[in-house]
């Protein structure tokens, strides 16, 4: 059925890399349409050269993460069709505070080598326990641990976060976040040198507490708080360590 002038999108794409540009594509508007398939749509039907990066579609990978309309957010969680209107017009362009690739493609390797630098790894110790720990879903280190712990990595929270902006140093929300868990895993044999990481210079007193990575975290996690906890600890150590 022909699809009526009005039924259209007019999409901006960010094109080219640091130094790019904007180009226009008009794009039918079909229902329960997300932004993921307007990409896909132009991707395969008018510009293949376009580039851009997804895999599961569901909300699970977060790797289709771009700005769209000025928010970071998943492209397969959001629908054209939620407050655009009959006049619809989306932008689109790559995460910000990330070296762009290629048009909406961006490279995370920052991203995750933060990761390495505030210790997000499990550290077993010396020799692994005879036994599984027993941890108590009512304890206080397991509800902290909890409630960070479902990050999946997709970046849209370093996207958003002002103090990347401002000082690309900065370890970020994701990373001090899943610090954060592992300080309150009582499993973990690592905190010590994991607590001296996020107190460094770069690490979780750079943060303002705009709560730009909680207000746009697609999974609902609150990485304002993560941080916060992380403050809170580092300086108590540092006063128990005062003569």
């Amino acid at each position: 059925m022909p699809i009526a002038h009005a039924q259209y999108l007019q999409v901006e794409v960010w094109r080219s890399a640091a130094a790019g540009h904007f180009q226009t594509f008009r794009v039918p508007r079909r229902e329960n349409q997300t932004v993921l398939d307007v990409v896909t749509e132009i991707q395969r039907e008018q510009d293949p050269t376009l580039a851009y990066r997804f895999a599961c579609r569901v909300g699970m990978c977060g790797s289709c993460a771009m700005v769209v309309n000025g928010r970071p957010r998943w492209t397969c969680r959001t629908r054209v069709d939620v407050g655009l209107g009959t006049a619809a017009m989306l932008r689109l362009e790559p995460l910000r505070n990330f070296t762009v690739v290629k048009d909406l493609a961006v490279e995370m390797s920052a991203f995750f080598d933060k990761w390495r630098d505030a210790k997000g790894h499990f550290e077993p110790g010396p020799s692994p326990p005879r036994d599984f720990a027993v941890v108590p879903p009512a304890s206080p280190q397991r509800q902290a641990a909890d409630a960070g712990i479902e990050c999946i990595g997709c970046g849209v929270c370093y996207a958003a976060c002002d103090v990347v902006a401002w000082e690309p140093a900065y370890l970020g929300p994701a990373a001090l976040n899943r610090a954060w868990t592992l300080v309150n895993d009582v499993r973990d044999a690592g905190s010590a040198a994991r607590m001296e990481a996020v107190a460094a210079g770069a690490g979780c007193h750079l943060c303002h507490t705009h709560k730009s990575c909680t207000q746009f975290c697609p999974k609902g996690l609150a990485p304002t708080y993560a941080i916060a906890g992380l403050k809170r600890a580092t300086v108590a150590q540092a006063l128990r360590r005062r003569p």
